[in-house]
């Protein structure tokens, strides 16, 4: 088998910067280690309106949060490809403001505020239950899962947790 400069150089390149990856990482790893939750944080230092809720493990009780896990974040975007092309996947989570018809309005903690279009495909679940979109009132804290083209937000799945 014939081997080409090309393909030596790129071998050769990858494996430089996996090297170089690994020399930079392995020790910043190694002086760094994830810290262990002190014994000093408490559920109420948790941010307000999380649904946090105590589980056992080794005989002492651990904040957890269910569902998303330590997802935090208020509102975001992502370009996705899927078999048919690209795809704008988006997500916020904030208060319910308004609902009218087949649409919802949000507001996240940092002010913005975006309108969703619902639909029959359209997955609402409240308090861990399938439910409608006029179960959902003014003020529920959801979590909502969508696409957006152009100027319309479609949303997949609204989530409103059960309250702490």
């Amino acid at each position: 088998m014939r081997t080409n400069k090309k393909t030596l150089a790129a071998g050769i390149g990858s494996a430089g910067l996996l090297g170089l990856g690994l020399y930079l990482a392995v020790p910043a790893a190694a002086a760094n280690p994830t810290p262990s939750p002190s014994a000093s944080e408490s559920p109420s230092s948790k941010p307000s309106g999380a649904p946090w809720r105590m589980h056992q493990r080794n005989g002492d009780a651990h904040p957890r949060r269910h569902g998303m896990g330590d997802f935090r974040g208020v509102h975001g975007e992502a370009t996705v490809r899927r078999e048919d092309g690209f795809h704008l996947s988006t997500w916020q989570r904030g208060a319910v403001t308004a609902r009218s018809g087949a649409t919802l309005t949000v507001r996240s903690e940092d002010g913005v505020s975006w309108t969703w279009t619902t639909d029959a495909k359209t997955v609402i679940r409240k308090e861990g239950d399938k439910s409608a979109l006029s179960a959902l009132a003014n003020g529920d804290q959801v979590l909502v899962f969508g696409e957006r083209s152009g100027n319309t937000r479609t949303a997949k799945l609204v989530r409103a947790p059960k309250k702490p």
